[in-house]
């Protein structure tokens, strides 16, 4: 009787539902390949172009394909996506899977589309909270990841039998199926190897981020964030003009401001590679987003970032700009007695720096480095330049800052 109830509600699910439902997991299916497409562009392709529905600030698949949140233990959430639709269209042609021998496994799914429904529904939940962090965290959307949550509560809900199941139904023959197997001993080894494996698997992914380098390259930036808003800090700070090697074939010009927040991490950074590098001299550029002094500029940015470059320049007459460039990064003074307290702390001479930030020399320092940085298309700060190599805009971790130091010829110490 038990068996031929499971066959009258198999009938229940009719052949023109049927379609639909397989209609639904490919244009899923097809979805969430695309999407893959867009994660691998956005995250391992340097110069992709922008993907079709990256429309504007707030509609923006590269974007929210470049953040943690695009992955799960290490995994794209568009091969999970991928996955979920490929088991869902297994589950479909279970019932045929099953009479080939090496398939012989699927016979444990008794209720098949008991499952569809299932994880239909599971996914349409998980995509309520992935589109709330898309909305409230993120503040992007991506249109793609909203049209598969759609999808997945399609098929959760036109694959329920409700006449004879409903959706609690619908779980509980899930559940019950799924217990029915483990009772089995090969298909409870099965189980526990799949488990094994799988476990394995998902903790070198969420370790190595081999599939998610943002991440790792996120994770590695928010040690240096804590360095600088937390602990108000830099370790690896040193005191005078040069920073490297003095008589170094590398030069790594650096573009900065230091009213800019991410540049107050990225001096960090520069300063812990360099620790490690020889070979390699630091050559530092201001670029204040200032309207004070940078005349390429059609608003204001960050005010009083010029002042603090020309009291920088005054602290380089005085033998010690990277120690007092330090601390500018780290502390933000706000007026002029912060700037002095800073002063005081390396030793500067206090009369000869409020004479010197006051003379054309440390304005004309200023000046000329952001007419370079102008002409060589800065964007915004910070931005570094190996030798004569393209600038790069943004703030990079600093496994990747050494790894490009090193193929330009500096060396490990």
């Amino acid at each position: 009787m038990e068996d031929i109830q499971i066959t009258e509600n198999k009938e229940n699910i009719s052949i023109r539902r049927k379609i639909f439902i397989g209609l639904l997991v490919f244009v899923g299916f097809i979805t969430t390949i695309k999407l893959a497409i867009i994660y691998y562009n956005a995250n391992f392709l340097e110069n992709a172009p922008s993907s079709f529905c990256s429309i504007n600030e707030f509609i923006d698949c590269d974007s929210v394909a470049k953040t943690v949140d695009s992955q799960f233990l290490g995994i794209p959430l568009a091969l999970w996506g991928m996955f979920l639709y490929l088991f869902m269209a297994l589950m479909m042609f279970a019932n045929k899977l099953k009479n080939i021998k090496l398939l012989k496994f699927f016979e444990v799914f008794k209720n098949p589309y008991s499952y569809i429904s299932s994880l239909g529904v599971i996914s349409f939940l998980i995509s309520i909270i992935l589109l709330c962090v898309s909305l409230f965290q993120i503040k992007k959307l991506c249109i793609l990841c909203a049209f598969t949550y759609v999808l997945n509560l399609l098929i959760g809900l036109f694959s329920i039998d409700y006449k004879n199941k409903g959706i609690i139904g619908v779980f509980k023959d899930s559940f019950v199926d799924f217990a029915c197997a483990l009772k089995e001993k090969k298909y409870l080894i099965s189980f526990v190897l799949v488990v094994i494996s799988a476990g394995a698997f998902l903790t070198y992914t969420s370790i190595s981020c081999i599939l998610a380098p943002h991440v790792k390259s996120i994770k590695s930036i928010r040690k240096f964030v804590d360095l600088n808003d937390k602990k108000k800090e830099n370790p690896y700070a040193i005191e005078g003009n040069v920073l490297g090697d003095v008589n170094g074939e590398v030069k790594l010009h650096v573009y900065s401001d230091f009213r800019c927040p991410i540049c107050c991490v990225y001096n960090i950074i520069i300063h812990k590679v360099i620790s490690e590098l020889d070979n390699v001299l630091v050559v530092h550029h201001n670029y204040p987003l200032d309207m004070e002094c940078n005349k390429y500029l059609q608003r204001p940015f960050h005010q009083a970032s010029c002042i603090l470059s020309r009291y920088a320049e005054a602290a380089a007459m005085q033998g010690n700009y990277w120690g007092v460039a330090s601390d500018f990064y780290i502390h933000q003074p706000m007026t002029d007695y912060d700037v002095w307290m800073i002063a005081l702390k390396h030793g500067l001479d206090m009369d000869k720096l409020k004479h010197d930030v006051m003379t054309a020399s440390s304005m004309q320092k200023v000046l000329k480095d952001i007419d370079e940085g102008a002409k060589l298309g800065m964007q915004g700060t910070p931005a570094i330049r190996i030798n004569d190599a393209p600038l790069k805009v943004g703030v990079m971790p600093d496994y990747e800052l050494k790894e490009m130091l090193i193929k330009a010829g500096a060396k490990e110490k």
